[in-house]
């Protein structure tokens, strides 16, 4: 945890986080964001490899829930939204900071990626978030929030992100839709872009570490983003002081977004 102390205005809502994989992932600062600020968690890990450095995190947080999540497996996806509306039998806050893509495909060009590998990219960084959207929402039973991760490589050509541009492309504009369609039950959803971040997804970009000089050297504040900027970002915006803001894509990247 930060040395500050917070207000907890978060206190009594309870959280979904997916998508930790370790200490350095941008959706374990979600969940320690939301948790200094008072939030009850609900925490998932992808397989018992991931399991080993997620499940200390979790016991850090005091999460209640900790489950396996497979979102190619919707039998997982069931399970975790079941097991929520058992213990708490309603849902708040929802995260999803899931992305993938073959090696393959992701360290080729655009042009070269194979129909298999932009569709697994697609169904697990994308529709992924959809599926598990239509299950969050039924919970939200006095509205919520809804964030999913995406990067400036969705709205600008950034080099070596290759298929992921228009895979976070096609997550914006779901975010944008799915705040249409889940306005009127008083739940908002944003996609938030995080500048470059050392994180176990970052690293299997090509020349990522070109990134992240590229990045800090740019930015109008000088420095990178950390998992914590990104984290309390979105406690933010879960909080009533963001109540009137839904379909956004919040950049959290020291202001390079704003560079030519």
């Amino acid at each position: 945890m930060t040395n500050v102390r917070h207000r907890p205005i978060l206190e009594g809502k309870k959280a979904l986080v997916s998508g930790i994989a370790n200490e350095h992932s941008i959706a374990y600062g979600c969940a320690k964001a939301f948790r200094e600020l008072g939030a009850e968690l609900a925490i998932t890990y992808t397989g018992e490899k991931t399991r080993t450095y997620v499940e200390p995190l979790a016991r850090e947080l005091g999460a209640p829930i900790f489950m396996p999540l497979d979102v190619t497996r919707p039998e997982d996806i069931q399970a975790v939204f079941g097991e929520i509306e058992r213990q708490w039998g309603r849902l708040d806050l929802f995260v999803h900071s899931i992305a993938w893509a073959p090696k393959q495909d992701l360290q080729g060009g655009l042009l070269d990626s194979s129909a298999e590998g932009f569709g697994q990219a697609m169904d697990i960084s994308c529709h992924s978030f959809v599926r598990m959207a239509r299950q969050a929402a039924p919970l939200m039973k006095d509205g919520g929030a809804m964030f999913t991760m995406s990067y400036h490589g969705a709205n600008k050509v950034v080099a070596n992100y290759n298929l992921m541009g228009p895979v976070k492309a096609a997550l914006e504009a779901c975010a944008r839709y799915l705040a249409y369609e889940l306005g009127p039950k008083r739940i908002r959803v944003h996609a938030v872009s995080p500048g470059p971040l050392k994180t176990r997804a970052g690293s299997g970009l090509k020349d990522f570490d070109l990134l992240l000089a590229d990045a800090a050297e740019r930015a109008p504040l000088g420095e990178l983003v950390d998992i914590m900027d990104v984290g309390f970002t979105c406690a933010f915006l879960a909080t009533p002081y963001a109540r009137r803001l839904s379909g956004e894509t919040m950049y959290v990247d020291g202001g390079v977004h704003i560079m030519a």
